[in-house]
């Protein structure tokens, strides 16, 4: 009776202070997360909560890496399951060995070793994967072998419980615990009250474990156990759409995000579900070109600043240790900032990273280390501007990641810091966005000009809203398709073939103005509203009820975007969609064979932004000759091409070219013709043969171009 009462009282004296550091630690993150602006609530659809189980429960995203995702299902689920038996073996350790009253004890006492065995097989395996494969995406060191170290020791405590109760109760061997009954056979020298001692023994590794775990799990990574769920049920549901900024807001004393805290709170919240993977770097064409970008990296370092920042302005409790919930992670901080700061140059050839620590992050670790995180610039200290700027927006890292990240919203909202408060941006950008202030577009050519290319469409005069009031279909030619001399042949294709097809279209020549997809990704807001505005106003003032574009920039723009500024009921196609529905419809006929062998490259816009994978490649389908061919990386996991977020407008620094890289792997599967439907991409597909197959004769084309010579026959 005494050593029941001693069990009972250092059982929830060890417990009790185990779930209050917990809970310490876990209030201390929400206090952190708290420091930012507060965020939009959740607006679910039944499609996005369907998404949100399907991530949570079925590991969508980490079943993009086959193995690893189903070393983590079995991790999970074997969790899940251990959680009852973990229940029964506390009650065993509290009542003397008395079970749980389950029916079906035996097959539960099964389900529990097969469970154990299973998770075993998952630690074994993701050792094997960091250490000894070594994967470049993984960290390596102790902190990773610490989780991995106590999930081995709760397994190992969990089958000699088991064992020694066998023997403390005298059981018999049974199939419904092979494992424990084997173990038990090895252990019939003890007697019951040796057995009974093991038992407890093993009890409390198994308690210890499980609560330093519990302390353990809000001072790392392993916070995402907790944070993961909540983030992917506040994830948004248009993905990759801006946030408005207030311009007319007289107290606002900066624009976009110069201090930890001007993040939003669903923006912290991301920050602390991270879980550190490097699915997001091992795919960013900035990373893997060698570029000073490692999007894990860029996430891990806001959160250390924001924990430290968090400890200097909320306090400190004098019940628990500081370790449990203060200014550092627990693991240490600066042997962190080493590892993950600085220049991240990715090589594809050797298959690993290369980190290599700046000065100014060395720097900046002292200063962390003395706890002076007051004193350390969130641009320029935590993050550089090489970093930010070099960004291309494609949201590859954000398809990739498993707990719903959103890390380009991020970077633009740094470069709106530095545009718009601090004014500095790359000179070539700089002067992009004067020319489009200037002129509306981001070369400097004259306004008059906009309309210019209508002249070369062979037989057939391009139809303004003034000239056709009656028009169906708004063509919102776009910049490049108004100036740029390769992408006007496009522009020319697209209005052969809708006037072929007898569609009512008009564009809105001179009076057309950038639809300030540049400026909104480069961090001007300014000039993005007074674009948005003025084009607003003009479809309004036309009756515009349908637009076609060629420039997914421009699509998603006028379609997830422009809503927020009062465009509504205005339905936005793509020119693929568009083609695609008129050749359904019988109203195109791709008759005259195309006889190439075309890989089709996707925009990050009109893919990952917007889903639209198929109808592009429906398109190729239909006409007759085309062979049509995948890269290795296709659709939503498809390498960016390396123009966006502005970066069409400005040079790489250092590293391989990203168009180059892309190039290459369109190479792969020995193409003639490198399909695309975007005019950036366009752009920097043909630039990446010159530079990669100058003599090859591989050419780079627009589905519209492609279709174009099989309706007409040239």
């Amino acid at each position: 009776m005494v050593w029941q009462t001693v069990q009972w009282l250092s059982f929830l004296a060890v417990t009790g202070y185990a779930v209050l550091l917990f809970l310490q630690a876990v209030l201390r993150r929400r206090d952190n997360i708290r420091l930012g602006r507060p965020s939009e609530g959740p607006k679910k659809s039944g499609r996005s909560a369907k998404a949100l189980l399907g991530q949570m429960l079925g590991h969508r995203k980490l079943l993009k890496d086959p193995r690893s995702g189903a070393m983590h299902l079995v991790m999970f689920y074997g969790f899940i399951v251990l959680q009852f038996g973990a229940l029964d073996l506390i009650g065993k350790g509290l009542t003397g060995g008395r079970h749980l009253p389950l029916p079906g004890y035996a097959a539960f006492t099964l389900l529990q070793e097969i469970a154990v065995l299973s998770v075993l097989a998952a630690v074994a395996y993701a050792a094997y994967r960091r250490y000894i494969e070594r994967l470049p995406r993984l960290k390596r060191g102790w902190k990773p072998a610490v989780v991995l170290l106590f999930i081995t020791l709760l397994m190992l405590s969990v089958l000699l419980s088991l064992a020694f109760e066998r023997r403390w109760l005298g059981e018999a061997p049974s199939v419904y615990a092979p494992v424990a009954s084997w173990l038990a056979g090895g252990l019939a020298w003890m007697s019951a009250a040796q057995a009974e001692a093991g038992f407890y023994a093993a009890w409390w590794l198994h308690l210890l474990v499980l609560l330093s775990f519990l302390v353990y799990v809000p001072q790392s990574k392993h916070l995402h156990l907790i944070t993961a769920p909540v983030n992917l049920w506040l994830a948004r549901d248009r993905a990759g759409r801006l946030e408005k900024i207030d311009l007319e807001d007289e107290n606002a004393e900066s624009y976009g995000v110069g201090r930890i805290e001007d993040f939003t709170r669903k923006q912290l919240l991301d920050l602390y579900a991270c879980v550190e993977c490097g699915r997001c770097t091992n795919v960013c064409p900035a990373s893997n070109t060698g570029k000073p970008l490692s999007p894990m990296h860029l996430i891990t370092k806001l959160r250390d600043h924001l924990t430290e920042k968090g400890a200097l302005v909320t306090s400190k409790s004098p019940w628990v240790p500081a370790w449990a919930f203060g200014g550092a992670d627990v693991a240490g901080q600066g042997a962190h900032q080493v590892e993950a700061a600085g220049k991240v140059a990715w090589n594809d050839a050797a298959g690993g990273t290369d980190i290599r620590p700046t000065l100014a992050w060395q720097q900046q670790s002292w200063l962390r280390q003395e706890g002076n995180a007051e004193s350390v610039e969130l641009l320029g200290g935590v993050v550089t501007e090489e970093e930010i700027w070099a960004c291309t927006s494609c949201r590859n890292c954000e398809d990739q990641c498993p707990v719903g990240n959103e890390h380009v919203d991020k970077i633009v909202d740094l470069r709106r810091y530095l545009v718009l408060t601090q004014g500095t941006m790359p000179q070539e950008g700089q002067r992009a966005l004067q020319n489009i202030e200037r002129q509306g577009n981001p070369w400097g050519l004259s306004r008059s000009d906009r309309a210019q290319w209508t002249g070369d469409v062979e037989g057939f005069r391009v139809p303004t809203v003034k000239e056709r009031p009656d028009f169906e279909v708004l063509f919102f030619v776009g910049s490049m398709g108004s100036y740029d001399l390769r992408t006007r042949k496009v522009s020319r294709a697209l209005v052969r073939l809708m006037n072929e097809a007898g569609v009512k279209f008009a564009i809105l020549g001179n009076e057309e103005r950038g639809s300030g997809d540049t400026p909104r990704r480069m961090g001007n807001e300014f000039l993005f509203q007074q674009l948005c505005e003025d084009n607003i106003a003009t479809f309004k003032r036309y009756g515009v009820r349908r637009i076609v574009t060629a420039c997914p920039h421009t699509f998603n723009l006028f379609k997830n975007e422009y809503p927020d500024f009062g465009m509504k009921q205005v339905e936005v196609l793509h020119h693929t969609q568009l083609l695609g529905r008129l050749i359904r419809e019988g109203r195109l006929w791709p008759e005259h064979e195309v006889n190439e062998r075309v890989v089709y490259h996707d925009s990050c816009y009109l893919g990952r932004y917007n889903g639209v994978y198929d109808e592009p490649r429906e398109v190729l389908r239909a006409i007759p000759g085309v062979t049509l061919l995948e890269m290795e990386r296709s659709r939503e996991n498809a390498m960016c091409c390396g123009a966006g977020g502005g970066r069409m407008w400005m040079e790489e620094q250092g590293g391989k070219r990203v168009n180059v890289a892309r190039t290459e792997q369109a190479l792969a599967v020995q193409p003639t013709v490198i399909g695309s439907a975007c005019p950036y991409c366009l752009t920097m597909m043909e630039d990446g043969v010159k530079m990669a197959a100058p003599d090859t004769g591989l050419q780079a084309m627009d589905i519209a171009e492609l279709l174009e010579l099989s309706v007409f026959g040239r």
